[in-house]
């Protein structure tokens, strides 16, 4: 296989599209061709998805092991990889985990997307800047996005074949019809999304316009990736009963892939459904948006009655949204009450929003979670009240004590923080 890396100045850049455009140009094409996504993203890799027709994985420098990565990154077909943030910017204090890390990890050279819609000249001090700022990190090419005119064209193309040395690889016109919905986590996911084959479309056709895909293929390389190595066993439950839908949708491929491979029998249900829990040795509530359907989930007796009664011999761990779905109360952003599962003593809000944002490293302080993981956490929810025994220590990037999180109860756990692997 070889790759490449689709990343930017900064958020807001245009990169998602542009990779969205691309994977979907190539398989208009017939170029076979994955899609993985930087950091701890759940939103992003939807699209990917739906533009390939193939998974799409996340590769986190900062949360993963080489060895990881290595394997999530193996295969036959191409990649495209697409950066979050900017191409440096990760964790603190000095960015660790950021693209530019996955860039120098996989030796994989980086075409940067510029939003240039409100520059000229200056386009080539920027590109020159990032092109110069690290000999480990390869800018082999440029996008330059949200061109507004010929004449724009004409004077950013001069900028940069006068001063950076780093070709471009297309200019991509500004299009009003390219965007996609918002809400406070980001953008609305793919499932929700009227038309998303036709918004692919579109992305793909003004790429196909824009950009010379054999051009793009060349630019990609053959990735350096970790000796595999061998991983510790884990502890895997023979069955699982996982929710999935709009309001539980955040899971990470690989952890499905790991269930998977350690034999262990997925069961998918859908609480917005009002199915029942299916029998199985552990329960799983990811993350999502259960907060838009608070009102919808407390009157779903099926599936709360079914989580209660699962709860009496079997393990239920509940992650963001699945761990606010476990306690007794979520208050939404109109500040109306809905009753939730009752399992954690856990009063829940979006009335009061704070944003909490970051990595974690977690260290498990009940049988439920035992060991150390490497987690993120990224929610707007405020706690109001927490009672019960906390199951995690935790601590942010930079190594400072946040003290305990999350709850335990019985056989019940969950906690704000997605986990990403374990140490």
């Amino acid at each position: 296989m070889r790759g490449i890396i689709i990343a930017a100045p900064n958020s807001g850049s245009g990169k998602t599209t542009i990779t969205l455009g691309l994977l979907r140009a190539l398989r208009h094409a017939g170029h076979p061709v994955r899609s993985a996504k930087s950091g701890p993203d759940y939103i992003d890799p939807a699209f990917h998805a739906a533009a390939t027709g193939h998974p799409c994985v996340n590769l986190d420098a900062w949360a993963m092991t080489p060895d990881r990565i290595a394997r999530l990154a193996t295969g036959e077909t191409d990649m495209i990889i697409e950066g979050a943030m900017g191409l440096f910017d990760g964790a603190p204090p000095e960015g660790a985990g950021a693209t530019a890390d996955l860039a120098r990890q996989l030796g994989l050279p980086v075409v940067l997307v510029v939003n240039a819609g409100a520059m000229s000249q200056s386009v080539a001090a920027l590109v020159q800047g990032f092109a110069r700022f690290d000999d480990s990190v390869h800018i082999a090419a440029v996008i330059l996005n949200n061109v507004g005119s010929d004449r724009h064209r004409t004077m950013l193309m001069r900028a940069m074949k006068k001063t950076t040395g780093v070709p471009v690889l297309a200019c991509i016109p500004r299009s009003a019809n390219l965007s996609r919905p918002s809400r406070h986590l980001g953008l609305v996911q793919a499932g929700e999304m009227p038309d998303l084959d036709g918004f692919l479309d579109a992305a793909a056709d003004v790429i196909a316009t824009n950009v010379d895909l054999t051009d793009l293929k060349a630019l990609m390389r053959e990735p350096t990736l970790a000796p595999a190595t061998t991983r510790p066993s884990t502890r895997s439950p023979a069955s699982i009963s996982v929710a999935r839908d709009a309001a539980f949708s955040f899971i990470y491929p690989h952890q499905i892939a790991d269930w998977t491979a350690a034999g262990t029998q997925i069961n998918w249900f859908s609480p917005l459904a009002d199915e029942a829990v299916p029998d199985a040795d552990a329960v799983f509530l990811p993350g999502g948006y259960p907060e838009l359907h608070a009102a919808r989930l407390a009157g779903n007796l099926t599936f709360m009655q079914s989580l209660k009664y699962a709860a009496q011999d079997t393990d239920i761990y509940g992650e963001c949204g699945g761990y606010m779905a476990l306690g007794e109360t979520l208050i939404d952003a109109d500040g109306t009450a809905h009753k939730m599962a009752g399992l954690l003593g856990l009063t829940t809000s979006f009335a009061d929003r704070k944003l909490h944002l970051g990595y974690r490293t977690l260290e498990g302080l009940e049988a439920v979670k035992q060991g150390t993981f490497k987690a993120h956490e990224f929610h707007y929810a405020t706690t109001v009240a927490a009672d019960g025994a906390p199951l995690f220590e935790a601590s942010d990037a930079e190594g400072n004590d946040l003290g305990q999180i999350g709850l335990v109860e019985g056989r019940v756990a969950g906690s704000f923080a997605h986990i990403i692997d374990p140490v």
